[in-house]
């Protein structure tokens, strides 16, 4: 159903009944078995009587004729539709065109003007992010800090030194920008940054393993969303793929039986979003360098969704392996996301020894990956907050949620509820209940992160209804629906959220706040 016709249904505030009711009485049909629809399909109102319209004269005043000709005969068709397929009046599908028919012109060109307006609305836009999932990949994972959202703003509207140095006025990197801070928060000698995570490992093994083969263990074979997989990536660098050991238990001896005279590197990936239990074995890093070093070859290491701090469980969290540990521990190139657990923008860091990554760096594939002006402002800005942890912990939005007290959490979720009490009354049901949140994004997998929820319950309505509603609303809100009861998890609720998100389950519910 397009979301024009529930907008104009929930600007009208009906209940389905009414709306059902008032339109039988109007055409006089009392056998809704058989008649309801063909009567219905008839009521659609013409283009040319909308168009005399006052909403429409409005309309013709800010867009061409012909635009809003068209905005009025695409809300016909959508009316035609939703009747057409429709099985029952009972329907939701049907109760809405039916409550816009009942309007008769004036309700034709209110969804010509929802329409229009959509048309110019963009499409990627803000989303109230009610689910309790931090790093959300649907909404874009992580939120910038304030200051490196100002210095994007910033080096958005000007010109910049992206590839100037101005001391001596010549062509300089773009990587300097940044590396000397991962330097310094890594330990590590060199380090680049490309757009994104699986392309930092793609370049990777471009650079050093092409031609030649690549041991990893079977159980770090990894897929993650949007089908990244480790075997499809080093096909596509060119490397050969040499598996070792079994699901859950990989030793050292498996590493040492493949390694030939064609091995170019050992390579260990993180287990981002899934964890094996039980009866495991699995090759530390400090052994893996050891070995790698030890045959003359490269120890290289996937972090995936890699941390910069390691107060992770200070705050109840398990630790998570972090960037200067793998360099601490002589991984010669680390490879981690730029967003994610780190909390700032998408990007590929890669971090290791100078020799290797400067052969990186010279890699023709480094152009086609390479970061870009926004990124890297919002990526150096992110690193200066790590320079003092409590900082970065106070400031990065992905940090700082998971790092919520659970009595700050129900203070939340009980100021929330008093302000959905006071907009819906009695058309909903509200409660606080103990819940658990998600890090998601690929980060601390199986991890129920203890929080408190409001649970709603709308009248009349179903969840999945509410639900709907608030995903195809403006601003749009995303909840979760569980037990037929629309959750709310503050968590991931933003300064100035919760009045919008009492809005908008008020339209949802067709009332007015």
């Amino acid at each position: 159903m397009a979301p024009s016709l529930g907008s104009a249904i929930m600007d009208k505030g009906l209940r389905p009944s009414v709306r059902l009711g008032a339109f039988l009485r109007t055409v006089g049909v009392r056998d809704v078995d058989g008649a309801w629809k063909q009567a219905a399909l008839r009521r659609i109102p013409a283009v040319a009587r909308a168009l005399q319209t006052e909403t429409a004269r409005v309309l013709q005043g800010r867009y061409s004729a012909g635009r809003v000709s068209d905005a009025l005969a695409q809300a016909a068709a959508e009316l035609r539709q939703a009747l057409t397929a429709a099985a029952s009046p009972e329907e939701e599908a049907a109760n809405r065109a039916l409550a816009v028919l009942n309007t008769g012109p004036v309700g034709l060109a209110e969804m010509a003007a929802d329409i229009l307006t959509r048309s110019l609305r963009p499409s990627l836009r803000r989303v109230i992010n009610g689910t309790g999932v931090v790093l959300h990949t649907n909404l874009g994972r992580s939120l910038l800090a304030p200051a490196a959202a100002r210095r994007v703003a910033e080096i958005a509207q000007s010109y910049s030194n992206l590839e100037l140095d101005l001391e001596t006025g010549e062509r300089g990197s773009r990587y300097v920008h940044v590396e000397s801070l991962l330097c310094r928060l890594t330990g590590a000698e060199a380090a680049l940054v490309v757009n994104n995570n699986a392309a930092a490992v793609l370049l990777v093994l471009s650079a050093l393993a092409r031609g030649r083969e690549v041991v990893v263990s079977r159980g770090e074979l990894i897929e993650i969303g949007g089908s990244f997989r480790i075997p499809d990536v080093m096909s596509q660098s060119g490397a050969r793929l040499v598996e070792v050991g079994t699901t859950n238990k990989t030793h050292q001896r498996d590493y040492e039986q493949a390694i030939t005279p064609e091995t170019a590197l050992l390579l260990k990936v993180h287990s981002s979003n899934y964890r094996i239990l039980g009866f495991t074995a699995a090759i530390s890093r400090e052994e893996l360098v050891q070995l790698a070093h030890q045959r003359g070859l490269l120890a290289v290491e996937d972090l995936g969704s890699g941390v910069l701090v390691d107060e992770l469980p200070t705050y109840g969290y398990e630790a998570e392996p972090t960037a200067a540990a793998s360099v601490k521990a002589g991984v010669d190139v680390v490879t981690f996301s730029g967003d994610k657990l780190l909390g700032g923008p998408q990007a590929g860091i890669i971090v290791g020894s100078r020799q290797a990554v400067e052969k990186i760096r010279r890699h023709p594939l480094n152009r086609a990956v390479r970061i870009d002006k926004l990124t890297l402002a919002a990526l150096e800005e992110t690193l200066r907050l790590y320079l003092d942890p409590q900082r970065a912990w106070a400031e990065v939005p992905t940090l700082q949620m998971l790092s919520l007290p659970k009595d700050e959490l129900r203070r939340r979720a009980r100021g929330l509820a008093r302000r959905l009490r006071a907009a819906l009354g009695q058309e909903a049901r509200v409660e606080v209940v103990e819940g658990s949140s998600q890090a998601g994004g690929g980060s601390l997998p199986a991890v129920e992160i203890p929080t408190w929820l409001v649970a709603l319950q709308a009248e009349g309505l179903a969840a999945h209804q509410v639900e709907e509603r608030l995903r195809r609303g403006d601003p749009a809100v995303l909840v979760r629906v569980q037990h037929d009861q629309v959750l709310i998890d503050p968590r991931t609720l933003l300064p100035g959220d919760d009045a919008d998100l009492a809005a908008a389950l008020a339209a949802a519910c067709g009332l007015s706040e």
